[in-house]
């Protein structure tokens, strides 16, 4: 399993970065990308402390950098890309009535038309193969709904369903598809929360507390190994019992 190469989107912080810490405590070899060269420059870092890999900027939305990327990703390793998290993912909040076309556009192009440009990409090489894994990581707020996050929902949602679509279309080739939907999860964004607001947030989960990036991790390690060869199509919810409540 571990000299089979990983990417890893949007790894630069949060749940993308303790992911890329996971996977290279484990000992896999880990392509990651970021948008931003700050962002490179710190996931590189973690890789040089951490194990075997190499940072790449990517931008979802733009062709042109995909396709050069994913063969600079080819010419480093040598080897297919046989596990994929999608991670990367944007927010542009506001209210329907107030959302422009372009907040919308840019978190449908980034969040899930981006996930179907990067799973298609590397879907060759696991079907060759005959092995691979994806993960796309969705969100609560896909299921649960939250005001002001049309946008955000609506790409989450999508994510599920390509998710199901996907595990049907290759599940006979030893590829397996899931998802997982974390909760509230505690951020640099989530800290910026006023007391008032968080406390409001906290009494809705079961659990009064918010998840942390490395369970998600964690949940991400397991979808990748071999204890899963027979679970494909599925969404784990990780939220502190939130959904159920």
């Amino acid at each position: 399993m571990k000299s089979k190469l990983v990417l890893i989107t949007g790894a630069s912080r949060g749940i993308g970065h303790a992911i890329l810490k996971h996977c290279l405590s484990e000992g896999y070899t880990v392509a990651a990308t970021a948008t931003s060269q700050s962002g490179v420059d710190q996931i590189q870092s973690t890789i040089n402390q951490l194990g075997d890999g190499k940072a790449y900027q990517l931008n979802l939305t733009q062709d042109e950098t995909i396709t050069t990327t994913m063969g600079d990703i080819q010419s480093d390793f040598e080897q297919p890309i046989l596990c994929l998290i999608n991670n990367a993912g944007v927010t542009s909040d506001n209210l329907m009535l107030r959302m422009s076309v372009d907040q919308w556009s840019q978190v449908i192009d980034t969040n899930l038309t981006g996930s179907f440009k990067i799973s298609k990409a590397v879907l060759k090489g696991m079907l060759k193969a005959r092995w691979g894994r994806i993960v796309n990581i969705s969100s609560i707020v896909s299921s649960i709904g939250n005001p002001g996050q049309v946008n955000y929902a609506a790409s989450k949602a999508g994510i599920e369903a390509m998710t199901r679509c996907l595990a049907a279309e290759v599940a006979a080739r030893n590829i397996t598809v899931n998802c997982i939907l974390p909760g509230y999860i505690s951020s640099d964004m989530t800290e910026k929360i006023n007391e008032q607001h968080k406390q409001l947030i906290l009494d809705k989960i079961p659990m009064k507390r918010m998840g942390t990036a490395d369970e998600i991790a964690q949940m991400v390690l397991f979808l990748l190994s071999e204890s899963t060869n027979y679970m494909t199509g599925q969404k784990l919810i990780i939220d502190g019992g939130m959904y159920m409540s």
